[in-house]
């Protein structure tokens, strides 16, 4: 086989095939997946928070109080007993939430809660972040719920931290297509510390229990 003048061996043509194959899921079949998705469910089904921040949560009690019949999934947030205070001060109904901690990373919050909306027929959600974070949360739905036919409707918190770099949105977004052909996260390429990874320090609580009280 040629192309380009260039004959192309068995072992060259499997990769040809391959960057074939990963280029029709980026650039066709995922994007008619999320197309899709928003032309059947126009309005999102759920808020989908991403832990990491208590802004992000407080953020998510106030847009419940809007939309009140929309279940609150919260990804690897802070501990039960600060999450649901902040919901209960803002009024929202605690038997809406449903809080996960599976995820240690930004990558795994969207391969760890697949499972609950595809169940319960959720194609659509409401994606809750901090602004520095939302390129790379953005790029990673994409992929890890664009496969799956969910779609979502981004919303930024407002931080006073900078961008994240372009190398942290290539390597998730990488992992994130590796998932999707593999169903493997590659969490070895992000490792975590076992503080980072959900567990929570003194200090941190502390600084929850303020903002809680506050």
């Amino acid at each position: 086989m040629k192309i380009f003048g260039y004959k192309i061996t068995f072992s060259a043509k499997w990769l040809v095939t391959i960057a074939f194959l990963l280029l029709s899921v980026r650039f066709i079949i995922i994007p008619l997946q999320i197309a899709i998705a928003f032309y059947q469910y126009p309005h999102p089904q759920s808020i989908f928070v991403l832990g990491g921040n208590i802004e992000r949560e407080k953020a998510a009690a106030q847009l419940a109080k809007t939309y009140k019949n929309l279940p609150i999934v919260i990804s690897s947030g802070n501990p039960p007993k600060y999450t649901k205070a902040i919901f209960q001060e803002a009024g929202v109904e605690l038997s809406r939430l449903h809080l996960d901690y599976c995820a240690v990373d930004t990558v795994t919050n969207f391969t760890c809660s697949v499972s609950y909306f595809k169940q319960r027929n959720i194609h659509h959600v409401y994606l809750l972040t901090s602004d520095f974070h939302l390129p790379r949360a953005k790029a990673i739905a994409f992929f890890i719920f664009g496969s799956q036919g969910i779609a979502v409707t981004p919303i930024s918190i407002s931080s006073e931290r900078a961008s994240e770099s372009r190398l942290s949105l290539l390597r998730d977004s990488f992992r994130s297509l590796v998932w999707v052909a593999t169903g493997r996260s590659l969490i070895s390429f992000h490792p975590r510390s076992r503080n980072q990874s959900g567990n929570f320090n003194t200090q941190n609580l502390i600084n929850i229990e303020h903002h809680v009280t506050s």
